[in-house]
Parts: C-alpha cells; sequence; structure tokens
C-alpha cells in the first residue's frame, strides 16, 4: 500500500509538471499563424499604439467596436482574454485559424462571420496588439 501511495504521488507530481510546462495547451494558445514563440511584452508603447490606432480606423473598425458587437465581437479585455500571439495569429491569419483553432472555431460559430484577411504585415498585427493593450490598460479611449 505505501509503495502504491509513493507511486500515485509521483505520477501526480509528473503530471501536474507536464501540464505547468506545457501550459495546458500553450499550442492551442498560440493560435495557428506566423507568430509561434511566446511574446515577450514591455510597458504598453505610445508610438506603437498610435500607430495600431490608426491601423485599427482604417482596416478594423467596419467589423469590430470595443464595449459593443458589431459585425464580429467586442473587442474591450481581449487581452485579458486571449494571448498576445493568438490575437496576431487571428489578424494575420484569420481563415485557417477558423479552421483549425479550437476558439476561432467557436467565434465563427457564434458570430457566423468569417474574419477577413486584411493584408497587415506582423508589424502591424503588433501595432494593433499594442491599441488593444493600451484600450484595455485604459491609457487611450477607443473612437467609436
Amino acid at each position: 500500500m505505501k509503495h502504491f501511495k509513493t507511486v500515485l504521488m509521483i505520477l501526480l507530481a509528473v503530471l501536474i509538471s507536464a501540464v505547468s510546462l506545457n501550459g495546458c495547451g500553450k499550442g492551442e494558445e498560440l493560435g495557428v499563424g506566423p507568430v509561434k514563440e511566446e511574446l515577450k511584452l514591455a510597458p504598453v508603447d505610445a508610438n506603437l499604439y498610435s500607430k495600431g490606432e490608426q491601423i485599427f480606423s482604417v482596416k478594423c473598425i467596419a467589423c469590430h467596436k470595443f464595449g459593443t458587437r458589431l459585425v464580429g465581437p467586442p473587442l474591450k479585455d481581449v487581452t485579458k482574454r486571449r494571448r498576445p500571439e493568438w490575437i496576431m495569429n487571428q489578424i494575420l491569419n484569420p481563415l485557417e485559424m477558423t479552421q483549425k483553432d479550437k476558439v476561432s472555431k467557436e467565434l465563427f460559430a457564434q458570430y457566423l462571420i468569417q474574419m477577413t484577411y486584411q493584408d497587415v504585415t506582423q508589424d502591424d498585427a503588433r501595432a494593433l496588439l499594442e491599441y488593444f493593450r493600451a484600450v484595455d490598460e485604459g491609457k487611450v479611449t477607443p473612437k467609436e
């Protein structure tokens, strides 16, 4: 019986270690697309979020608001719900995300509309992410 408890404790420790090292499906949380590594985020960058705000007003505002649903989901607190890598991959690779990523599939099923490819660069997607972070942290008020 003592041996069984020891083996059970070892198995439990291995399972906990595997889950914490793996991040409970970390790969899935990153999404599907060009952003494959965890981003190291510094404090919100005003120049970068200003660029992101400009991009948003041209490419995203027709379908998204922050506080309410428009065509797509509201973006308020998106940076608190989703990992930065996932957000960037959704922006950069929306079709494949809808086909292969669990969360993106669920959003598609809920909103019944495919996010369109906006032909933005990875730097543009990073600027959009910074804008979302600035809004979520209360550093800027979105123009809606």
